[in-house]
């Protein structure tokens, strides 16, 4: 791929409105589960937290290894084969897959030590789960549920009624914050960036410490794009967003090439040349625009040169995929710009699960964010992508002031 050809960004000076007032380090709890205390009684055994997005449901669960052998004799056959069913696949069905390589293994968690599991499947089978919930005897059992999203909304009657469960809601951006807080202090190699993006052979990964009491951008990236300023922990606002994100990039893909997945959408995309579909400075200009410093590689008009019928011909289902995941990285990537400009932060993060096996989104934003601020922004990523909120909800409700220390993760 030369991420040079098609990669460009145009930068803007035009301000962007803050139009959201600051967020405040309370959870929107559901009238059946009491919102968290100062003096927090852990819930009993499982401990499940689910973030319910529009596209896809991101569930944890945290396995316990210290089990006592009183425990071991009273955990009962239901819950045993809960657990057994979701650490020994890899698979749920046809839609739900156990991120393994995520495991974070032996850490410490509500004053206990076990592995935290990362499970994922669409939200159009969010149904079938509470279905299969029932059918492994999961109704019988008391417990709570930490759920987020705005299906934690959409969801909450059916998951209710079915499962006789404690049905707790928490903000999802709240929930965001706390668990990328969480996560990049248990995790040394949570966040990294790329310092050659734009070398097809070594785009040399590196690990980089973020901390949360130094300004940054949080872009979130799922069904849609939200920007949040974080200036600590419990300092953050969502400045600007928009409607154009990883559904808009799926939508289209599935329009355009006949694709039925994300992954397939992303192999597609892969595997494309986005400058057959996108008109460039250059098929303008014939060469760099140099009075605006427009470099002839740079978009000029996504999707520019489909008004012509050879054009449409030569243009394949990839080079149409390549070309979407272009536009949308575009208008991602210009709206993140001109929220640093205006913000005056030199760190963007990046996160939802639109960036999973999906190295080649990592790395047009990478090159664009280092290019058009001329080195001065940087780009960064997060291992656990879109689990962030998931693992935030879980924390909100078991939460132990030693959970950060003596944790190993391997």
């Amino acid at each position: 791929m030369d991420t040079k050809s098609h990669n460009g960004i145009n930068p803007s000076t035009a301000n962007s409105t803050k139009h959201s007032k600051m967020s405040t380090n309370t959870s929107s709890s559901a009238a059946i589960c009491d919102p968290p205390s100062e003096s927090k009684i852990i819930p009993v055994f499982p401990w499940f937290a689910i973030d319910i997005g529009g596209t896809l449901v991101k569930l944890v669960y945290f396995e316990p290894l210290d089990l006592t052998p009183e425990e071991i004799l009273t955990e009962g056959e239901i819950l045993m084969n809960i657990r057994h069913y979701l650490t020994s696949n890899r698979a749920y069905g046809e839609d739900g897959f156990r991120d393994d390589a995520l495991e974070l293994t032996n850490i410490r968690l509500g004053g206990r030590r076990g592995n935290l599991h990362f499970i994922r499947f669409p939200t159009s089978r969010m149904p079938n789960f509470i279905d299969l919930c029932v059918m492994k005897n999961l109704h019988t059992l008391t417990f709570k549920v930490f759920a987020t999203g705005g299906g934690a909304y959409k969801f909450e009657h059916d998951a209710v009624e079915k499962l006789k469960l404690s049905w707790c809601k928490c903000d999802e951006l709240e929930t965001l914050i706390n668990g990328l807080s969480y996560l990049s202090k248990l995790n040394a190699n949570e966040c990294f960036y790329y310092e050659e993006p734009q070398n097809n052979a070594n785009f040399n990964k590196h690990s980089l410490k973020v901390d949360m009491k130094s300004p940054f951008l949080l872009v979130n990236i799922g069904s849609g794009i939200s920007i949040l300023h974080v200036e600590s922990e419990t300092n953050y606002r969502r400045i600007s967003g928009t409607s154009i994100g990883g559904a808009t990039f799926l939508g289209l893909c599935c329009l355009l090439t006949g694709c039925s997945s994300y992954e397939e959408a992303i192999q597609l995309a892969s595997e494309g040349d986005s400058t057959k579909v996108d008109k460039l400075v250059r098929d303008i200009y014939g060469g760099d625009y140099e009075r605006f410093g427009l470099p002839g590689h740079i978009v000029a008009s996504s999707f520019g040169h489909m008004n012509a019928l050879d054009k449409r011909e030569q243009a394949s289902k990839a080079d149409l995929a390549h070309a979407t995941l272009v536009t949308v990285l575009n208008n991602i990537g210009s709206i993140s710009m001109m929220c640093a400009r205006t913000e005056n932060v030199d760190r963007i993060l990046f996160s939802g699960s639109f960036l999973r096996i999906n190295d080649l989104s990592m790395r047009i934003l990478a090159y664009a964010m280092d290019y058009w601020s001329n080195g001065e922004i940087k780009a960064v990523f997060l291992e656990h992508e879109g689990y962030f909120s998931a693992v935030g909800c879980l924390r909100e409700f078991i939460m132990d002031e030693n959970d950060l220390t003596d944790s190993t993760q391997h």
